[in-house]
């Protein structure tokens, strides 16, 4: 019997309670939720709405990044009866505020970093979610009736200047795409539990229908875990994929091809680059097994559970296709629009037709039009569009949806992406171009990092046109264009081109290029009826976000001097690797002093110059027996030795338990062993100490010109000193976000971490300033800081003594410190380094 409503999918026994359902990054963290906190926050939520009077029907605003808290606001409304509005977090101010008028809507639920909405409008922090119901008893939650003809959300969409247009959703229109999708996994259920649990790595917003469908929907019928990240940068994406255990990754075309270039790039700086070409070749029409044996090296680097790409949102090219292919990957091309619930089309993961974006689902109608238009008539087509006044449909006559693309199917079945109609550029001559076969041609030259083909206007007709986004702009444009031209008609050829003048394309929230933009700009370089000067940008990307990271700061010409923060510097070299999906060396970004040379390193990205390494290994549990039986064998009696130290302040971590940020000031080397000391036996167990990295990554690999028995000394002290202290790097110079990162994930373990934010030993044993890195750490953990301070060492160091008195040195741990995910890091830094400076001799009793 088919499903009424959404609300089937998600009873109180569908799932075993503690698997987990959704995973997202905050700060430098994973938050984890399992299935019953996800359905129990969703029903508390559903509480609030009603506490509040939001009857069924009411609209209600869902604006912030992909989490846990995002998809319990959804489910709330859905189990409320509630309409949803999802944003996407990257929309315009003004744009959300106009939905959210029209709409009509009485809450938002907004993100923390997000401005707020017209004052009218009650707003709970995304953030906050659920702290905020956390009062409420979910076995109180009963669900109003709900039917598939009940509307379940209203999904804005608009072009670059069109008016918002709400698509409105049903419990149907969803069931429509699910129900089949449901039946078809059936079929291999008995298979999934040898790679059970699934995780999808979900990198569409969930404010689109496909991210939901994938990232809410999908996963609660495979009993499977979606993992959010915030950042598109491939190397954390890739990173993210082996830790985390990733099964499929779901993206956009673009990504996947910034994830094709990472791997090249990795290749090439291990000097594999020659080998990997001959590989590729050789294994053309090989068996999946040989291929995935052939290509193990870069399998062992995204993680062996690792199997398929979902691509959406636009279409993959063929090259990038055939590239995770070869190597082994299932790569998954769907197809739809919002109109559609996102799904009209998608390629069986074990039967895939190469190129296509798959066969119609079941129980819709796909038929072609004359004019090859794709048509489309089912229960999955929207209920309409939102209006004050009313629903008016989509549907044009007889039912069928026209969805303004061209497509071709083969003898099979499979359906083919042949460009959009409205992008059909005529020629004077009566001939059709589409502008992506062209595009495809200009992306088959190694120069060309992204490109867009646009029609400009001539007399009633049109003309292609080339907008070129170089990986070098010293390349030769024209050439590019000439070799292009070559492969193909006579018709298709571009005789105008233009290099875009940014780093990259203005493109929408899930990164399309804005084509309407674009084709402004080409129109008004290349002789169209506008001004040059109204078809510019209207703002440099890059010089925009300087100015937004440095509170307003006015960003002069490109030679100017770029006056920013150690702290903004860190912000804005994060910002730029999400915003143009490049690997920055921290090193050269410290030191460009100009937006001129940022524009430079965006355009030329370069390789780290030093590669640290985090030892996991440390962490096993035969190391950490032997650390402790070290600790207790040579480190105490060393202690004693040397001068045993007073501790003092050790009742402030009565109930305090792990993890925990420990912060000290830096006297010598061996403050590490105080520290230890002074803590508790069921915190000593579970630190991990951040040492610097540049010091430690010497005694790993030794530099070139040391003699031989120095560097064998450092490979001998390299593993005693991670085996017994557990250190992991934390770099003075470049590389340091990476080990916050790792930081992150040993606080995911269970791991308390020492760190020593002076960054070097005190020159004068007055406690140097804290560098604000920590301020970014302790909001990046959310963990309690305990500020603790050493004394009497700097003494023994400055005297070269290698014993003193008891208790001349002297150890004092202070109360935990907590901050808010708002206070500002140079703030944090600035309190921390005054909690450690209190804790000195004259504060003692």
């Amino acid at each position: 019997m088919p499903r009424q409503s959404l609300l089937e999918y998600f009873q109180a026994d569908a799932r075993p309670a503690r698997e987990i359902a959704v995973a997202w990054r905050r700060g430098y963290r994973m938050v984890r939720w399992p299935y019953a906190d996800l359905l129990r926050t969703a029903q508390q939520f559903a509480l609030e709405l009603r506490a509040r009077e939001i009857a069924k029907g009411d609209r209600v605003f869902l604006w912030g990044e992909n989490s846990g808290e995002w998809a319990a606001a959804f489910l709330g409304c859905v189990f409320a009866g509630a309409v949803a509005v999802p944003m996407d977090e990257a929309a315009d101010k003004s744009f959300a505020s106009c939905v959210a008028q029209q709409a009509g809507v009485r809450l938002a639920v907004v993100g923390r970093d997000l401005p707020a909405l017209v004052p009218s409008v009650p707003t709970i922090c995304l953030e906050d979610l659920a702290a905020k119901v956390a009062t409420y008893s979910a076995t109180e939650f009963k669900p109003p009736a709900a039917g598939r003809d009940d509307t379940v959300e209203i999904v804005f969409t608009s072009g670059t200047t069109a008016e918002p247009r709400g698509v409105v959703l049903t419990h149907g229109n969803l069931l429509a795409n699910l129900e089949p999708l449901e039946k078809e996994i059936a079929k291999y259920r008995r298979y999934e539990r040898i790679f059970h649990p699934l995780k999808f790595l979900d990198l569409l917003p969930l404010s689109h229908v496909f991210g939901q469908l994938l990232g809410i929907f999908l996963p609660q019928i495979l009993g499977a875990t979606s993992v959010f990240l915030d950042t598109l940068n491939p190397a954390e994406v890739m990173r993210t994929i082996r830790q985390e255990r990733v099964s499929l990754l779901i993206t956009v075309p673009r990504l996947i091809e910034s994830l094709r270039d990472q791997v090249e790039r990795d290749l090439a700086a291990q000097g594999e680059t020659e080998r990997f070409r001959r590989d590729f070749q050789a294994a053309e029409g090989q068996h999946f097994l040989r291929r995935w044996w052939r290509f193990r090296r870069i399998r062992g680097r995204l993680g062996w559970k690792f199997w398929a790409v979902i691509s959406g949102g636009a279409t993959l090219p063929a090259e990038t296709e055939k590239f995770w292919d070869r190597l082994g990957y299932a790569v998954i091309q769907g197809y739809g629009l919002t109109e559609t619930t996102s799904l009209v089309s998608v390629n069986h993961p074990f039967r895939m037709g190469r190129g296509s974006i798959g066969k119609s689902l079941p129980g819709l109608e796909l038929k072609l039009s004359d004019e090859g238009e794709i048509l489309v008539r089912g229960e999955n087509v929207a209920a309409g569009y939102w209006s004050e006044s009313g629903v008016a449909p989509v549907f044009e006559s007889e039912g069928w949806f026209h969805t303004g693309d061209l497509g071709e199917r083969d003898a099979n079945g499979n359906l083919y992406f042949k460009g959009r109609r409205k992008n059909v550029i005529v020629t004077p001559a009566g001939l059709n171009i589409y502008p992506e076969d062209l595009e495809t041609e200009l992306r088959k030259e190694p120069e060309v990092r992204d490109c867009v083909v646009v029609g400009l206007n001539r007399d009633g007709n049109a003309e292609p046109a080339g907008v070129l986004l170089l990986r070098d702009p010293a390349s030769d444009a024209a050439a590019i264009v000439r070799r292009a031209n070559t492969r193909l008609a006579d018709f298709q050829r571009m005789r105008r081109w233009l290099v875009w003048p940014d780093s990259d394309f203005p493109r929408t929230p899930t990164q399309k290029p804005m084509l309407g933009r674009i084709r402004e700009f080409a129109e008004a370089k290349l002789g169209g009826s506008a001004a040059a000067t109204q078809g510019e940008p209207s703002a440099d990307p890059l010089r925009q976000m300087i100015a937004r990271i440095s509170r307003g700061t006015a960003v002069e010409g490109g030679a100017a001097p770029l006056d920013l923060s150690s702290i903004e510097r860190m912000e804005l070299m994060s910002a730029l690797e999400d915003r143009y999906q490049v690997d920055l060396s921290e090193a050269d970004f410290s030191s460009a002093q100009s937006v001129a040379a940022i524009e430079q390193l965006i355009e030329q990205p370069a390789a780290p110059a030093q590669d640290f390494h985090y030892p996991r290994w440390a962490q096993a549990w035969p190391v950490r027996l032997v650390r402790a039986a070290a600790f207790y064998l040579l480190v105490r009696p060393a202690m004693l030795l040397l001068g045993w130290p007073r501790v003092r302040g050790r009742e402030n971590l009565r109930g305090v338990k792990g993890p925990v940020l420990i912060v000290a000031n830096h006297e010598t080397y061996i403050d590490p062993g105080f520290v230890l000391t002074a803590l508790p036996a069921r915190l000593r167990w579970c630190v991990a100490v951040a040492m610097g990295g540049e010091r430690l990554e010497a005694l790993r690999n030794p530099p070139s010109g040391m003699g031989f028995f120095r560097a064998l000394l450092g490979r001998v002290q390299y593993p005693l000193v991670v085996a017994l202290f557990h250190v992991f790097p934390l770099p003075m110079y470049s590389g340091f976000r990476k080990s916050f990162a790792f930081a992150g994930e040993l606080v995911d373990r269970g791991w308390s971490v020492l760190i020593f934010p002076e960054g070097e030993l005190t020159p004068d044993g007055a406690i140097a300033p804290f560098r604000a890195g920590i301020g970014l750490l302790a909001t990046g953990l959310r963990l309690p800081v305990i500020p603790m301070r050493l004394e009497g060492l700097y003494d023994l160091r400055i005297a070269d003594k290698h014993w003193t008195s008891w208790h001349h040195i002297r150890v004092t741990v202070g109360a935990a410190v907590k901050f808010s995910d708002t206070d500002a890091p140079e703030k944090i830094a600035a309190e921390l380094q005054r909690c450690v400076a209190s804790l000195g001799e004259s504060q003692a009793s």
